[in-house]
């Protein structure tokens, strides 16, 4: 099923009309907790650790996805050189023990190669989760702050209302966006940890400490309000262009909208009232997890997009997650069919105000379950797409690309480098695309090439005027 994008922007020079440049951001989030898609098993060689990466970005780049989002810290810990927490038990099979290399950095040096955005995927709160073998390292939060962090059900949590837990968050997302070369940061569902039946959160201590006169749901929920709206100051004040995503819970309340029925109450369970952030303006895309099929009456795909759609007063992203690994049997409950993946695909793309999606999870993409990957291949994703331009953040002065035909090859030449460059080729009558990376210097030329024009795009999804040859 082959779904036209809906585009944000056309583009008319030299008399030659150009058809808008198609528009969508395409995402995998790629879990390492319990090395859900990398690595695949733990203490794997570092030549072994790079392949299995490389692998992921091939098949983004066949798929023509352009993001993934990555997760760099699982559980206090982290899948990069940190200064501040131990190295990922995920990673290296001991946590505290050192990788042979830097994954985060070489991912993002792949993944650019590729055209692919990379964007680091943070738990803020969780400190161990029950996959974890080994021993906490000496440096883990659990060891050096214990009254920081609560055990509650099978999972170690650092407490939401303790500052220092706040701080130190903080202080591993800024560290992150100071020191690497990435396009977004991502934080998920898990603020306070979903509810143990008839067990509360043990913050007793840190609410008589710091509530000042709250109510303990309001003072939890001022607690997380606190923490993302921080992240989104602390981020843009580092590096403006870095996105900021949030990924809740998709149904904001139960019987909101009319008809949806939750067994979670994330506002009044997990304290995320994701709707102010959203309404804020805290964030730079949205990607509440619809993961529910689209004929489900009590948690409809399309009732709950155009919901979400409709409060996003301050024209935010909205990128939903699709639940593509339930393709695999036992994953999520009852099987998806690629079909069900595939229109789900079509409404983010139908309905007005969406502009991409993100699949749950890299996993149902490397395996091809039930053949979904050439089915998007062939369908879906048959074109390319740039990332949707970000009109609320700033604006780079672009430098506008001189294109150059010979007779085999067409030169580019800029004064600056861009972060890509959106190319369209008219050909027998039929216009396609293409997204090189900002370093390419030359295309091949093909013969039957009627028109070719060439744009420069910032970061932050903003195209220069074209350079057009026709023939």
């Amino acid at each position: 099923m082959l779904a036209t994008l809906i585009p944000l922007m056309s583009l008319t020079a030299q008399a030659v009309d150009l058809p808008p440049f198609p528009r969508e951001f395409r995402a995998a989030w790629v879990a390492t907790v319990d090395n859900i898609d990398w690595p695949s098993k733990r203490n794997l060689s570092a030549a072994q650790q790079k392949s299995e990466m490389l692998d992921i970005l091939n098949e983004c780049e066949r798929l023509k996805l352009n993001a993934i989002v990555f997760q760099v810290r699982p559980a206090a810990d982290a899948l990069y050189r940190s200064k501040i927490e131990p190295w990922s038990e995920y990673l290296t099979g001991e946590q505290g023990k050192a990788a042979d290399f830097d994954p985060l950095e070489f991912t993002v040096s792949e993944a650019h190669k590729r055209g692919i955005e990379v964007h680091c995927w943070f738990n803020p709160y969780r400190a161990k989760h029950p996959s974890a073998k080994g021993p906490l390292a000496k440096n883990h939060i659990a060891n050096t702050h214990p009254t920081s962090v609560k055990s509650y059900g099978k999972m170690l949590w650092m407490d939401p209302g303790d500052p220092f837990v706040q701080k130190r968050s903080l202080d591993v997302i800024q560290d992150v966006v100071k020191r690497y070369d990435v396009d977004g940061v991502h934080i998920d569902d898990y603020f306070y940890p979903y509810p143990e039946k008839g067990v509360d959160f043990p913050d007793t201590v840190t609410y008589k400490k710091y509530g000042k006169g709250l109510t303990l749901d309001n003072w939890r929920r001022k607690n997380v309000d606190t923490f993302v709206e921080g992240m989104y100051t602390s981020v843009k004040k580092i590096k403006p262009w870095v996105k900021v995503g949030i990924s809740p819970f998709g149904i904001y309340r139960p019987g909101i909208p009319e008809g949806i029925k939750s067994g979670v109450d994330q506002y009044a369970q997990l304290y995320a009232d994701c709707l102010k952030w959203l309404q804020n303006g805290w964030c730079d895309y949205f990607t509440p997890q619809l993961y529910w099929p689209i004929s489900q009456k009590a948690q409809s795909f399309p009732v709950l997009l155009n919901w979400w759609i409709s409060v996003n007063t301050q024209k935010r992203h909205i990128w939903p997650g699709l639940y593509t690994s339930r393709l695999i049997t036992g994953e999520g409950g009852t099987p998806y069919v690629p079909e069900e993946v595939e229109n789900q695909i079509l409404l983010t793309r139908t309905t007005v105000g969406a502009s991409g999606h993100v699949h749950f999870s890299m996993k149902a993409l490397l395996k091809n379950a039930q053949g979904i990957s050439d089915d998007l291949e062939t369908s879906s994703y048959k074109t390319e797409a740039l990332v949707p331009e970000s009109f609320w953040l700033p604006k780079q002065k672009l430098a506008e690309p001189t294109l150059k035909s010979g007779e085999d090859e067409f030169q580019i030449r800029i004064a600056s480098k861009p972060t890509h460059f959106a190319v369209w080729i008219k050909k027998g009558g039929q216009w396609d695309f293409q997204v090189l990376n900002g370093d390419t210097k030359k295309f091949a030329r093909d013969p039957g090439m009627d028109v070719v024009a060439v744009a420069s795009v910032d970061r932050n999804g903003n195209m220069s005027k074209p350079s057009i040859w026709t023939r």
